[in-house]
């Protein structure tokens, strides 16, 4: 044979076993047979103001519970249920400026079934901590972010949701991100 045709060959070979690690390297980033992802958001604000009283809040947000290997039967499905802990939401600016809000971290009480969804309303995303540090306390307290000298500040805001499978396996979901503008 050629070393064309060896090369081609080899391609062949290579890459339905690239394609198959590069799903599992996908579906094994935690511990556990099951996935944890957020797979929807009501609801959701586009702008908020930093003189309103917080929590602020997402309508409805939809969690699911994903067998990693679909195909397979659990022999206990209830142990691939996850008890949820708590969620974690970071903020990250879309403008010029380097200050964001703390970090907020909360409890979160509930469980998904295994291929199931879990649905929970009214979500804050934003607490007194978040509104009451710079650079949002800038807008409340002098209508513009000092930093900047804007009146109009643009956060991605990062949700990640933690649990434990009840078998025992710590499971934490990929970040969920939406945008917000937040004012005076």
């Amino acid at each position: 044979m050629s070393i064309k045709k060896h090369r081609a060959i080899l391609v062949l070979l290579i890459v339905p076993v690239l394609a198959v690690a590069s799903c599992r390297s996908r579906t094994d980033r935690s511990e556990g047979t099951v996935l944890l992802s957020v797979t929807d958001f009501d609801g959701l604000p586009i702008a908020i103001s930093a003189s309103a009283d917080p929590p602020f809040s997402i309508d409805s947000i939809t969690l699911r519970n994903t067998a990693k290997d679909p195909g397979s039967s659990p022999t206990s499905p209830g142990l691939q249920d996850i008890e949820l802990r708590s969620y974690e939401v970071r903020y990250r600016r879309r403008d010029s400026g380097t200050r964001v809000p703390p970090t907020a971290v909360q409890g979160l009480f509930g469980l998904v079934a295994v291929n199931q969804s879990t649905d929970f309303e009214n979500l804050p995303f934003m607490f007194s901590d978040q509104v009451l540090s710079q650079p949002l306390r800038d807008l409340r307290d002098f209508g513009v972010d000092r930093e900047t000298g804007t009146a109009v500040i643009v956060l991605d805001v990062s949700m990640r949701f933690f649990g434990r499978t009840l078998s025992g396996d710590d499971i934490v979901s990929d970040p969920a991100t939406f945008t917000i503008e937040v004012r005076p």
